[in-house]
């Protein structure tokens, strides 16, 4: 459940400013529209697109596909090898966008630390509305029969002061809008590609 007292009372900002590469980070749960918001932001804004499932292990991967949540065990080199990614594209100056769950807080704040003046941008929605996208997309490992585990996962981010909260509801040109806005503003980028 969204945390709306403290969104409306805390003034969102960006992680890590005084850095001079940006990354935004679309978290949400599977079926939010991470991988196509960050695409299309990556096309925009002429960042490098990073998809936080290709740094999964072929055994994670396979335990989704069985409809196993992952452990934290299973989650601490996956989180490990985005901040090295990270890191390496911050060393050469390399902006990017990260399509990443965002599941747990340390997570999140573990890929904070990787330095760069990083956004984020949370697609926030019902169980329902994101349930009925996961049943219609095709050829993703991840099974709708994990969205329960999904949700209850998700430690609400609303409090931590880099994250906007974008309603997945509306149609995706118009999401892409408003994130755009926010980067904008956020990210004092002063072209787009």
């Amino acid at each position: 459940m969204t945390n709306w007292l403290a969104l409306m009372t805390s003034q969102p900002t960006v992680s890590n400013p005084e850095s001079s590469t940006n990354l935004i980070i679309v978290m949400g749960v599977s079926g939010s529209g991470k991988s196509t918001l960050a695409k299309a932001l990556g096309d925009i804004y002429g960042y490098e697109f990073l998809d936080a499932d290709d740094f999964h292990s072929a055994e994670s991967r396979a335990l989704m596909a069985k409809a196993i949540p992952l452990t934290d065990e299973h989650r601490k080199p996956w989180v490990a090898a985005i901040k090295q990614r990270l890191q390496s594209n911050d060393a050469q100056n390399i902006h990017t966008v990260l399509a990443f769950s965002g599941l747990k807080k340390k997570h999140r704040d573990e890929l904070r630390t990787a330095g760069l003046r990083t956004l984020v941008l949370y697609l926030d929605g019902s169980k329902e509305t994101i349930g009925d996208r996961m049943v219609h997309r095709t050829n993703h490992y991840m099974p709708v029969a994990l969205l329960d585990s999904q949700f209850a996962s998700m430690e609400d981010p609303t409090a931590e002061p880099d994250v906007h909260l974008l309603d997945v509801r509306p149609p995706v040109h118009q999401v892409v809008q408003q994130a755009c806005g926010l980067v904008d503003k956020y990210l004092n980028t002063s072209t787009k590609a």
